[in-house]
C-alpha cells in the first residue's frame, strides 16, 4: 500500500470518527431536550424509529381493497411439463410376463438406492434412468432410438406402450422425470436445489420447502430465472399481491431459479462502516470521559 492510500485511508476514518462524534453529539442534546419538555413525544419517536417496517412489505396476498378481501380468483391453466433433450426419465415397463419386462428396465435397483440416499442426504444424489439426448431420443432394448422431446409424460406413455406391444403381451409403462429441480436462493431459511418429484409445483410452495422469507427478503420484488426455447427470461413477481394467482410464473416449470433480494437494512447492517460505528462512538465516549476528568 502506498504512503497515497495510507493517507487517503486515515483521512477517511478521520471524517467518519468527526461525523459520528458530531451526530452523537446531536442526539443527546435533542434527547434531553425532549425528556424536559415532553417525554411522550419521545417515547413516539422511538417508537416509529422501531417501527419502519410496514406491515404491507411483510403480509402475503394482500387484496388491493377491503371491499376485495374475499373473492375468488381464476386459477392459473395447470403447467404440464413437457420432456426436452437433458431430462432423465423413471421408465418402468411391466406385462404379463416379468421375464421378457426385465431387459426394459434396467435401472430400477439404482433408482430405488438413489431414493433411499435421497431420504437421508440434503445431497443431490446421482441420477440413473433413461436420458434424453441432445436431438431428443432415447434408446430402448429392441425398439432402438425413439424421439419423445416434446411430448408429455402421458403422450410418452402411450408412444412406449404401442411400440412394445410388439414384443410384450399387454405391456404397462410409467414414465416419471427424474430430475424435476428448482434452485431457491438469497434470503429465505433454506436456500438449496429442491428435486419435485411430482413434477408439479407452485411458488408458494416453493418457497415453503426453502422454510419461507427470512424477515430481510424483499417480498415484493422477487426474481424468477426460466430458460425458454433457449433464452432466459427474468421476471420479478411481488408476493404481496394477489396477482400472483394469475402469474405464469406461479406454477414453476424445471430448472426455475428463485432469488429474494435483501432488503437495504441488510445490506446496511452488513456494512463495515456501520459495524464499526458502535466500536468508534464507545471510544469516543471512553476518551472524552477521560479527557473531562484529565482536565478539570
Amino acid at each position: 500500500m502506498s504512503i497515497r492510500q495510507v493517507f487517503k485511508t486515515f483521512n477517511t476514518i478521520f471524517k467518519t470518527i468527526i461525523f459520528f462524534t458530531f451526530a452523537e453529539s446531536i442526539l443527546f442534546y435533542l434527547i434531553k431536550k425532549f425528556l424536559k419538555k415532553s417525554p411522550l413525544i419521545l417515547f413516539f419517536v422511538i417508537l416509529f424509529i422501531t417501527s419502519c417496517v410496514s406491515k404491507k412489505d411483510v403480509v402475503y396476498f394482500q387484496p388491493n381493497s377491503l371491499e376485495e378481501d374475499i373473492q375468488k380468483v381464476d386459477m392459473v391453466q395447470n403447467y404440464v411439463p413437457k420432456l426436452q433433450s437433458g431430462d432423465i426419465l423413471s421408465i418402468t415397463v411391466s406385462s404379463l410376463s416379468p421375464e421378457a419386462s426385465a431387459m426394459f428396465n434396467p435401472y430400477l435397483a439404482s433408482q430405488a438406492a438413489s431414493a433411499v440416499q435421497n431420504s437421508q442426504t440434503n445431497n443431490l444424489p446421482p441420477v440413473s434412468g433413461y436420458l434424453i439426448d441432445d436431438e431428443g431420443f432415447i434408446t430402448l432394448p429392441l425398439v432402438g432410438k425413439l424421439k419423445i422431446s416434446g411430448l408429455t409424460t402421458k403422450e410418452a406413455t402411450q408412444t412406449l406402450t404401442a411400440q412394445l406391444d410388439k414384443y410384450l403381451q399387454q405391456p404397462t409403462v410409467n414414465v416419471r422425470i427424474l430430475n424435476f429441480r428448482i434452485s431457491v436462493l438469497g434470503e429465505v431459511t433454506r436456500p438449496s436445489v429442491y428435486t419435485i418429484p411430482n413434477e408439479k409445483i407452485t411458488l408458494p410452495e416453493a418457497l415453503g420447502l426453502a422454510g419461507d422469507l427470512t424477515i430481510y427478503g424483499q417480498r415484493n420484488n422477487v426474481l424468477i430465472v426460466r430458460e425458454t426455447e433457449g433464452k432466459r427470461e427474468f421476471s420479478r413477481i411481488d408476493l404481496t399481491k394477489r396477482d400472483l394467482f394469475n402469474s405464469p410464473y406461479y406454477y414453476l416449470h424445471a430448472n426455475d431459479v428463485i432469488y429474494v433480494e435483501a432488503t437495504k437494512s441488510k445490506v446496511t447492517s452488513t456494512d463495515r462502516t456501520v459495524q464499526l460505528a458502535p466500536i468508534v462512538l464507545s471510544g469516543l465516549s471512553l476518551l472524552t470521559v477521560i479527557l473531562i476528568n484529565v482536565f478539570k
